[in-house]
């Protein structure tokens, strides 16, 4: 199998393997929207009716149209219309005196006539149709005397029309009923009075007919000028305390709060499933066009990051009213801006903020809390240079997580200034928990991966550190070698886009081996001395010279420089030879070729596998070559340079890197001006002669 073949199935399988951890992130993800992590959920398993668990407070301010006391309000109006009846009716008191008459006139008949038996008589005056009276009424006024008779008729028609002249309602006829006995004369027997009462009151009916159209019409305007009931809770207001009974009113208000789940949890699966799939998908896109890629272990750790922020937030913020406004988000996206990139940092920190977000109340207001305060503050932090920057960048989130905050409670119209001023102190304290958290997890995420940290390469840079210290005193004119490097690399690094702080610690590290034995390299040769590779064997030079490499990387793991520095230190010679006693030995072999083994005198490698150590062989290359053959003129120094490179890409020491013909072509350029500089003629100055 071929290199290129390998690097192919190599890839492939990695990329794999991304998409398995991203599919797995996003089943995480689903989980900690789905499962009971909460400490106190957002929302419960309630019912109308139960017992309150908690003392349930309202998590922002709200006000909302409470169907219930509306509803409430509705029936107070309907109940307080009366009942609409029309007026009095003469008619109907007209049309039961005419019956009452004829009942009369009938009974009359039967009381003379001779030709009926008194039984008959009876039974003739029980069956009348508008009269209902007992055998014992009937023979009482049978056995009557005509003019009592005729009295009690008189009177019974004259009580009916007093009881009939009054206004009687459908429904309350017992009220009218009630006054018969005393409309009627005083002059009556008490048996008489009851036969004028049995029979009066079998006539009285409602003169006055409920009018349903009209209550009807009356209750329609007072239920149309009900207002609906506005219900309204302050931020951190008990709505039901532990141990009450959740009634109508308080359930309402849980709903409005999504305090509590639907039973059927199909909708909800289905809605953060899709929430879900829709953020997976875009980080999948963008993972798969950020360059440069993630490796494998950095998208594990990058998951895995994001997965532990979630479900803190997951479990921590639920139906609290500050712990939102304490969650150091903000603290993520500046460890992820220093060690990924500003742009990685912004599109997870959305994703991330959004599904922390996600079936919150006033989610909306928290997703801008987090998002903004984070962004502006890893703007402001850059590369993280500094350990104050972080600082720094904290207060600035503070002071804009402080400001969202004052902002949405305006524009919301709170004039809670007790909880304002409660969560502007949440927010400055997010700022600087975000500014700790963030100087952490670069120093874990810096461990874990063996990426270095801007902080860390700047203490490595320190000139008192302890492993300069050591080129300084047994190698000075390496440590002088390296530093014209490390100015060289780093000026091109900033022209192509490498990261110039990495290419400038490694360019001064990268010849830390010559240390171990200065003697070896011309630059740390007193000039008129004997050279020590005059009389060594040109294999015992070579090996020497190549030991460098080796002898390099040991002293950065005994004095423990980053995994990303001791690249430097390994690629900046890649496999090329060294040329010189290549030529040496052929020289002595009888200049033939084929009699050296050219691996004899080839550095151990590897090639180059990023711009900036192959920055740094190029610069190393070129610096050298310079200060060898000290060109005169710009057209020979940029003539050296072309040489070096082209030189570098026979030898295939740039293929693993990204490096483009416009970058080199720009190298060149840059290499040009610095080394001009570096170079230039200097004027002899003359000496004063003395008498």
């Amino acid at each position: 199998m071929t290199l290129k073949s390998y690097l192919a199935v190599r890839n492939k399988r990695q990329d794999i393997l991304k998409v398995i951890i991203l599919i797995l992130a996003g089943i995480a993800t689903l989980g900690s929207l789905l499962l009971p992590i909460a400490s106190r959920p957002s929302a419960y398993q309630l019912e109308l009716g139960s017992v309150a668990p908690y003392d349930f407070q309202a998590p922002r301010s709200l006000n909302y149209t409470s169907e219930i006391l509306t509803a409430e309000k509705i029936t107070i109006a309907q109940s307080s219309i009366e009942p609409i009846y029309s007026p009095a009716d003469p008619g109907v008191a007209r049309h039961q005196i005419d019956r009452l008459k004829k009942s009369l006139d009938y009974i009359s008949l039967i009381r003379i006539d001779n030709l009926s038996n008194i039984n008959q008589k009876f039974e003739d005056i029980i069956l009348l149709d508008d009269l209902n009276l007992s055998r014992e009424e009937a023979e009482i006024l049978i056995s009557l005397e005509e003019n009592i008779w005729q009295a009690i008729q008189k009177e019974t028609i004259t009580v009916l029309e007093q009881v009939m002249r009054s206004t009687i309602r459908e429904g309350q006829e017992f009220e009218a009923l009630t006054k018969i006995p005393s409309l009627i004369s005083y002059a009556f027997s008490e048996e008489n009075s009851k036969i004028i009462q049995s029979i009066s009151e079998q006539f009285v009916i409602a003169n006055s007919v409920y009018n349903i159209n009209a209550t009807e019409a009356a209750i329609k305007s007072a239920v149309g000028a009900v207002e609906p009931v506005q219900k309204s809770y302050s931020i951190g207001e008990i709505i039901v305390r532990r141990g009450e009974i959740i009634d109508n009113v308080v359930f309402e208000a849980l709903l409005a709060y999504d305090l509590v789940t639907p039973k059927d949890k199909r909708q909800e699966i289905f809605s953060s499933s899709l929430y879900v799939i829709i953020h997976v998908l875009i980080a999948g896109l963008y993972l798969q066009r950020r360059k440069p890629t993630l490796t494998v272990r950095e998208s594990i750790v990058f998951v895995i990051s994001v997965l532990i922020f979630i479900f803190a937030a997951k479990f921590l913020i639920p139906n609290r009213t500050i712990l939102p406004y304490i969650f150091p988000l903000a603290g993520l996206t500046f460890a992820l801006s220093t060690m990924f990139g500003l742009e990685a940092a912004i599109i997870f920190t959305a994703l991330t903020g959004s599904i922390i977000t996600f079936g919150m109340a006033n989610s909306q207001n928290i997703f801008l809390f987090y998002f903004m305060s984070s962004v502006i503050g890893s703007i402001m932090l850059g590369q993280g240079r500094r350990v104050s920057i972080f600082f720094a960048a904290g207060l600035l989130t503070g002071i804009v997580s402080a400001a969202i905050v004052l902002s949405s409670r305006i524009f919301e119209g709170t004039t809670d200034w007790i909880g304002i001023i409660t969560l502007t102190g949440a927010s400055f304290f997010n700022g600087m928990a975000s500014a700790s958290l963030g100087l952490l997890l670069q120093f874990l995420f810096s461990q874990v991966l063996g990426v270095s940290t801007a902080i860390q390469l700047l203490e490595i840079a320190r000139p008192d550190h302890p492993l300069l210290q050591f080129i300084l005193t047994n190698s000075p004119g390496s440590y002088q070698h390296s530093l014209q490097v490390a100015n060289l690399a780093e000026q091109a690094a900033k022209v192509i886009g490498a990261d110039q702080l990495l290419t400038r610690v490694g360019a001064i590290y990268h010849d830390a081996g010559k240390a171990k034995n200065p003697a070896f390299f011309i630059e740390n040769q007193i000039s008129g001395d004997l050279n020590a590779h005059d009389d060594l064997d040109p294999y015992v030079s070579a090996a020497t010279i190549i030991q460098h490499v080796n002898d390099g990387v040991e002293l950065a793991k005994k004095y423990r420089l980053p995994p990303r520095i001791q690249d430097f230190i390994r690629e900046h010679h890649g496999t090329l030879m060294a040329k010189y006693f290549y030529v040496k030995a052929v020289e002595l072999n009888g200049n033939r070729e084929d009699s050296v083994n050219k691996d004899d005198f080839r550095y151990p490698g590897p090639k180059p596998q990023s711009k900036e150590t192959a920055l740094l062989m190029l610069a190393d290359g070129c610096e050298a070559r310079a200060r060898a053959d000290k060109p005169q003129t710009r057209d020979e120094l940029t003539a050296v340079i072309q040489k070096v490179i082209e030189f570098c890409q026979r030898e295939g020491q740039l293929e693993n890197t990204e490096l483009t013909m416009n970058d080199l072509n720009n190298i060149t350029k840059v290499f040009t001006n610095t080394l001009i500089n570096t170079y230039h003629p200097r004027i002899k100055y003359p000496e004063i002669k003395k008498g």
